[in-house]
Order: structure tokens, then sequence, then C-alpha cells
């Protein structure tokens, strides 16, 4: 009988399972950008009317892709993780990073004797022969250091092997996997040997592990294991703890460590790819709150601070698995997660071990997490020959066609839920377009329009992975133009674009300016600064909504202050350098930023979460009028930051939330809001989340602007 393992945990066999704008300023902004294009070349045959819309704008850069952007796991248990069939598959799907020794394996792995007590070592696994696997697919390592049952100065030995003795130049650092989940909270899967098991301790030694490693190489980078937003134990407070994992950990730490990695797996040790797809909407607010949670306690310094999802898949069970749904999902969650300011994505994992066999889309599923086949059987159902590759992995080299490291992801917005649409800019001027069509009953017929990009007449070429593929096919006679294409069920296709001549980026005499910085933010202003590029003549700031741009800033130095900023508004901006000609170059990365509350504001409302158990809280309101007279009938307002998030019953008030909007009135025995402060309202509720659970960034005492929140 197959035993379930939670993500990370070790396995005790060789075949583990793996757990305010203005007129003028919109004006201006119509005049630069060219107009919304849906026109391209000649199809080949006659292509159905279309059902969904594609909108792309290629001046809403979402960062770019880095030479890790794509990665896989690998773990210590798998006896073919070195086989050259892996090298050579990997580096075909342009993967650029390997995470080793293997999830949980990494707080048991003792990297110069190659054991793992209590865990099973499959022979060639090594590090140098992980490293000849890394080498040869032209990838970087990630390497786990043993945090629950190493120490410093094992951490500092083998990064003294890695990058002095053997020159590897292994760059990047994790100091232990699933580190909350040793316990501390209850539930304990990861092997940590501490007496103290609390998150304090953990920052702790986070703080010693980096001192011994980057004494060794001060180039490496030290990354520090954070919990998912809306997943567990996010939000607990464990006794005696300041604050949750995430919280007390960052307090500690910013100033000493380069990154922090998260998990993210869809839920439930069930939960099909089907639904995981629709769970990866929750996504971007998760990965927000983490960058929230970085500046929060790095400040300025934030920036520099990564995010690495090291392991990803839709579930640690058996559902759809191997099958079509999961290479669907992984080519979103892959996309999804680069999109929303991550650097590195790494699947788990690349060989993991059969499960329960289901069959999916026709096809046998053989409920494994891995990319590629391990040749193993559940009772008399054997898996294909090893390496062969599973659905996931063309989810993933998919991402590849889309774009490679340096390429800028861009703004891509689709109008149907199961249509999913990502884009990017390369750095030869063309465009690609990923769509992936999640109905596994229905084509999808797409029109597709574009912002700042002007598709030349040529037929684009097409990508696809659908039914009957056995590997990415390219296609030629699909019909497809540059304004409509249709998808088929349970498929994908990359549609590239050359664009039209003497238009593009490559058009201006102007560079790409450095990523705005935040200077200075007030409840109404902000003030942003960027570093400057050649040939600009002036430069634009414009905000992202969604898929579109509008002009906020408009400047000929390296600075611009936004004014009649709504408080607490959270805002996404790209700067643009035009030549003397107004030619626009390829945008900035973003920078998003929220402003605050009025500090001369006629009240302050204090919001506190008493207590969290990842999809539900219960907190405390307090309210203190701040003018000279009394107020009798309050109202308290605000607005959820996420969808998932809601008042469930509460109390010395009554409450009403529709959408994300909450409206909290006073109870009729309530007596008045005292002058100057000199009296508080507090009220209570129980709330619950279904994601991440940030805190509301302003209220309004009957309808005025509070001050904190």
């Amino acid at each position: 009988m197959a035993l379930l393992h939670r993500p990370g945990r070790p396995a005790p066999t060789g075949r583990p399972r793996r757990l305010a704008r203005t007129a003028a300023a919109l004006a201006a902004t119509l005049a630069l950008l060219p107009p919304l294009v849906a026109a391209g070349g000649a199809s080949a045959q006659e292509v159905p009317a279309a059902d969904v819309d594609v909108h792309v704008n290629t001046q809403a850069a979402l960062g770019r892709l880095s030479d890790t952007a794509r990665g896989v796991n690998a773990a210590v248990w798998d006896s073919h993780m070195n086989d050259p069939e892996v090298a050579a598959l990997m580096k075909t799907a342009d993967v650029g990073a390997m995470r080793y020794p293997g999830g949980s394996y990494a707080d048991i792995y003792h990297w110069e004797t190659h054991t793992a007590p209590g865990g099973y070592v499959a022979p060639g696994t090594g590090f140098d022969a992980f490293m000849g696997t890394v080498r040869a697919t032209g990838a970087q390592p990630i390497l786990i250091a043993n945090y629950g049952s190493g120490t410093p100065e094992e951490a500092a030995g083998w990064v003294r092997y890695a990058n002095v003795t053997k020159n590897y130049g292994a760059k990047y650092w994790e100091i232990g996997n699933e580190i909350y989940g040793n316990g501390h909270y209850g539930s304990g899967w990861e092997h940590d040997d501490h007496a103290d098991k609390s998150p304090r301790e953990y920052a702790r030694q986070v703080r010693a592990y980096a001192a011994a490693m980057k004494a060794v190489d001060p180039t490496v980078k030290i990354g520090a294991v954070l919990t998912a937003p809306g997943n567990w134990p996010d939000g607990i407070t464990g006794e005696g703890d300041p604050g949750d994992w995430n919280h007390t950990v960052l307090s500690q730490v910013t100033d000493v460590i380069d990154f922090v990695t998260v998990h993210w797996y869809a839920g439930g040790s069930d939960t099909s790819a089907d639904t995981a797809m629709s769970r990866l909407t929750r996504l971007p607010g998760e990965l927000r709150e983490v960058r929230a949670q970085i500046d929060r306690y790095a400040g300025a310094d934030s920036p520099r601070i990564g995010i690495a999802l090291t392991e990803v898949n839709t579930n640690t069970g058996g559902a759809q698995l191997t099958a079509r749904p999961n290479g669907l999902f992984a080519a979103d969650a892959f996309m999804t997660a680069l999109e929303n300011g991550v650097f590195n994505v790494d699947w788990w994992n690349t060989h993991n071990g059969p499960g329960a066999i289901t069959t999916v889309d026709g096809e046998t599923d053989y409920g494994d997490m891995g990319m590629l086949a391990s040749g193993s059987c559940t009772g008399d159902v054997c898996q294909p020959a090893p390496n062969t590759p599973f659905h996931p992995y063309y989810g993933m080299k998919m991402t590849g066609e889309l774009g490679t490291a340096g390429d800028t992801m861009v703004a891509a917005a689709s109008s149907a839920q199961d249509l999913s649409a990502h884009a990017v800019h390369r750095r030869d001027g063309r465009l690609s377009v990923l769509l992936i069509n999640k109905n596994p009953d229905a084509a999808r017929t797409v029109d597709l329009a574009y912002a700042g990009f002007s598709p030349s007449a040529a037929a684009p070429k097409v990508s696809r992975y659908a039914r009957g593929d056995s590997d990415i096919t390219d296609v030629t006679d699909s019909g497809a133009s540059a304004s409509r294409v249709t998808v088929p069920p349970y498929g994908m296709l990359t549609v590239t674009l050359t664009p039209k001549s003497g238009t593009g980026p490559g058009a201006s005499a102007a560079g790409i300016p450095g990523t705005p910085r935040l200077e200075a933010v007030t409840d109404t202003t902000a003030r942003l600064s960027w570093p400057g590029t050649t040939g600009a003549a002036r430069y634009l700031v414009q905000e992202r909504d969604g898929a579109h741009t509008y002009l906020v800033g408009e400047t000929t130095g390296t600075s611009v202050t936004l004014r009649n900023l709504p408080p607490g508004s959270t805002h996404t901006v790209n700067v643009l350098a035009a030549d003397s000609a107004g030619r626009l170059a390829a945008p900035s990365d973003p920078l998003t930023f929220t402003t605050g509350t009025p500090a001369d504001a006629a009240c302050t409302v204090d919001y506190h979460r008493d207590t969290s158990w990842g999809n539900g809280f219960v907190a405390t309101v307090s309210v203190r009028n701040l003018l000279d007279t009394p107020i009798t009938g309050w109202t308290v307002d605000w607005d959820w930051p996420t969808d998932g998030q809601s008042v469930s019953s509460g109390w010395n008030a009554t409450f009403h939330q529709s959408g994300r909007h909450v409206r909290v009135t006073a109870p009729e025995n309530a007596g008045p809001l005292a002058p100057d402060g000199a009296s508080t309202a507090s009220f209570g509720f129980v709330g619950a989340n279904d994601g991440p659970n940030p805190d509301p960034t302003v209220f309004r005492l009957n309808g005025a602007v509070c001050a904190g929140g």
C-alpha cells in the first residue's frame, strides 16, 4: 500500500511519494500610444467567430524573466535523477534551476557523507553527480542547507567545497525546508533537532548560518523559509511568540538574507488539477502579501530581497497529477508566479513515484507528482519507461516557447475564465502570447488586440500542445493570424508575432529606464525616482489597471511626484522613456506602492487581528473621534484587499458586507463618540479568508478617512 506524505516529508523507501486622472493626462496618453491593433496576416483557412477577447499591452511590463525562472526539484532518493536523459530533457525545456537534495530530505541530509539517517539515499545521487547534471543542463543549483539536523559549520563546509574547492559557483542557498512544519504549531513532518522550534529560534539560526556561509563566500545568496499567506500555519501565533511565523522571522533577518522561499500547492490531498487551475487566481494576492511583509520589515532595502517559489504542484495526494490538466496547470502556474514578482519557480518533482491509478481524459494517470516517469508500478499497472515525460513537463516546456532569460513579461487579459493568457515581449522585438484553454469540451476562438505593439502582415509562428500531440508541435495550417486564433480544447498555443517594420521599442533612440523607487509617500502623494537612460528626451509614468495603462506623470528629469491619490490606495506603475521624436522605448520593471492615511485626520482606527487559524480569524476594531464635537450614530467602512475575505459574525455593532465592502453601524443603544478622543467605540468580529488575509488599508468614520488602519 502506498503511503501518503506531506510535501517535503521524507519517504520510507527508494520510491517515495511527494506529499485621479485628468482629461489632459489621458489625452496625452492616447496621443502617445498606438491604437489597439486587431489585424494581421492572411489565414490559411476560415476561422470561426471569436468567443474570447484577449488584450495585450507591451507598455505594461511585469518584469524580466530571470535565468533561473524555470526550475525543478531533484531528490537524493531518486535513482534516475542523474540519468543523461534528464539533463537533455531539461535543457530542451530551458530549465535554469535545479533544487537539491529534495524537500524535507534536506533536513536529514549530510552532504559530506551523502547520508540521510532515517531515509533512503539512492546510489549515484551525491552532490558531485548532481552538479554534473546541473552543468549538462546549463542550469544553476538551488541548494538546501540542513537546518533540521545540521549546523552552520556544516553548511559553511558545503559552501567551501562547492565554491572554493570545486568552483561550482553555487549562488542560491536555502536554510532548511518547510521548517514551520517542525511541530511548533502542532503538526510536524519536518525533522528538527533544535530544542526550541519557534520562529524566533529559526531566525536566530538563519543569522548564524548566513554569517558562517558568507564568511566562506560573500557572494552566496541566503534564503529564509516563509509560509505562503493564506496557507497553514499563516496567521497562527505560537505560545510565547510575538507573531506568526512570517512576521517573527522577517522582523529579525531581512538584513542578512537575499531571498525568501515559499511553497504553493493548490490545496487538499485530492484536489484535481481542474480545480487547481481555478485556485491559481489566489496566487497573485498571496505573492503580493509576501512582498508587503518584506516591505514592512526591510523598508527601502526590500527590492534587494527576492522571492522564490521553490515547490509548486496541484496537490499532495494523487488526483490528475500526470494527466493533461496538470500540464495546463504547470504552464499557467509558472507564468502566473513569474508575472507576480518571483525570480524562480521549481516544480515538485523531477521523478517522484506512482500512486493511485485513475483515468483522466482517456489516459492513465499514475498519481505521480513527477514531471518524468520513474518506470515504477502500482500493483500491476506500470509507468512508461524511465524519463518518459508526463504532461506537466510539456506545460513547463511551453513556457520556454513563450520567452527566455532577459525577455519582458507584459500584461495580458482574457475575457473568459476558462482561457488564460500570458505574454512576453522578446528582446528582438517579437511578441509571444501563450493561450491556455482549460475547457475539456470546446475549442475557444480568440480575438487578439494589442497596445504598444503593431504586428506585421506576416502569419505568426504557432506552437501547440493539445490532444494528439506527443511534444510541442509547430503548426503551419492553423488558420491563425495576428488578430484571431483558435485554441483546441484542453490545449495550449503560443503565438509569436513579428513587429511591423519601423515600430516597436527598437525604433526609439531611448533606452529602458531603471526600475522606479518609492522615495516618499503620504496619504495623497508619492514621490518616485528612477535611473535614467541614454537618448531620453522625457519620461512618462504610466499606471497599470489590469492590461490597460494610463499616463499619471511626465517629466524631463528622473523623478516625479504623483498627486491627488486616494488614501490607502495601491498603484502599480512603469516608467517609459521617449526620444526627441516622441518614440517610446520598452517600459521599466514595475513598482507597486500603497498610499497611507492622513496624519491630521478627524478620527483614528486601530484594527487588531487577535488570532488566526489559516482560513479564519478574530479581529477587534477600536474607533476614536478627534473632532471637537461629539459624533452620534456612527458608521465605519472599509474594503477588503482581496476577494476571499469576509465577516462571518460580529458583536457590539451591526455588520453588512457587499462584495469587498464592509459597513459597520453603531448599535441602537450606543452613546455618542466623545470629542478629542476622549472615548473609544470598539467592536469585534469573526472573519474568514480563502487565500491571503492582508489588513484593510483605509477606514472611514461617517465617510471621513481616519488615521491608522
